[in-house]
C-alpha cells in the first residue's frame, strides 16, 4: 500500500484528522503527524516556520523508512506540504490540499492574528479554550497561540511561497476549497492552481473552513480518485 501523510492546520493537531484516517486506512498506510509545537510536541527553539515544519516531516519520513509518500494537508498543513515538495521533490508522489491559504500580506496576517487572542477566547469561547488545552497538552495552549501569531506575522511580511515558487513545483497537486470558506479565497486558490505545472482543483459544495464541518465521505472520494 502507498503511504500518505496527513498534516493538520494551524493551532490544530493530528487527532483532528483521525476520522479521515479511519476512512482511508484500508487503502493506504496512514501517517498522522503532529508538527512541532502542536498536539503536545515540544516547541521548536527557533519558533514556528514553514521550513522548520517541512524539516520535521522529513525527519519523520526518514525515521520511519518512508522513501516516498503523498500528502493530504489541511489548511496550514497544505502549505507545509507545498514547501516540502519545493525542497524535496523526489520524496513526494502527490499532494492534496484543503482550505489552504496561499496568499499572505501584512493585512491578511493581522486579520488572522486578531482571532488568536487567548484572553478573549478564554472569556467568550470557553469550550474552544478547553479544546485547545486538551489538544496541545502538556503544552500551554496560550503559548502555542503566541508561536502561531509570530508565524503568521512572518508570513505577512514575507510570504514563503510565491506564485513563481509554485511554478517550479512539478509534483501533481490537487487543491480543494470549500465554497463557504471565509478564510481562503477562490481567487488565491485559482492563482496557485494556474501556476502549478501539474495542478488540479476541486470546489466542495456547502463546505466551510473548519475540518470538523467537512463531509468526510466527499473528501475521501476526491482523495482516492486523485491518488489512483
Amino acid at each position: 500500500m502507498k503511504h500518505i501523510m496527513l498534516l493538520h492546520g494551524a493551532i490544530g493537531a493530528a487527532r483532528q484528522l483521525e476520522p479521515l484516517a479511519d476512512l482511508l486506512q484500508q487503502e493506504y498506510h496512514i501517517h498522522l503527524v503532529n508538527l512541532p509545537g502542536h498536539g503536545g510536541m515540544a516547541f521548536p527553539s527557533d519558533g514556528f516556520t514553514m521550513d522548520g515544519f517541512a524539516d520535521a516531516v522529513l525527519h519523520y519520513a526518514d525515521d520511519n523508512n518512508i522513501p516516498q509518500f503523498s500528502f493530504f494537508g489541511y489548511s496550514m498543513g497544505g502549505y507545509v506540504a507545498m514547501v516540502f515538495a519545493q525542497r524535496f521533490p523526489g520524496r513526494v508522489e502527490k499532494i492534496i490540499t484543503l482550505a489552504t491559504k496561499f496568499y499572505w500580506d501584512e493585512g491578511v496576517a493581522a486579520k488572522e492574528i486578531a482571532m488568536l487572542q487567548p484572553d478573549i477566547i478564554d472569556k467568550k469561547i470557553p469550550a474552544f479554550a478547553k479544546d485547545l488545552a486538551e489538544r496541545h497538552a502538556p503544552l500551554d495552549w496560550k503559548e502555542q497561540l503566541s508561536y502561531t501569531k509570530d508565524l503568521l506575522m512572518s508570513l505577512g511580511k514575507n510570504n514563503r511561497l510565491t506564485l513563481a515558487d509554485h511554478k517550479e513545483i512539478t509534483t501533481p497537486c490537487l487543491l480543494m476549497l470549500g465554497d463557504r470558506d471565509k478564510m481562503v479565497t477562490l481567487g488565491e486558490t485559482v492563482d496557485v492552481y494556474t501556476a502549478l505545472p501539474a495542478g488540479a482543483m476541486a470546489v466542495l459544495p456547502q463546505t466551510p473552513h473548519p475540518i470538523e464541518k467537512i463531509d468526510l465521505q466527499l473528501l475521501r472520494f476526491h482523495i482516492e480518485q486523485f491518488l489512483r
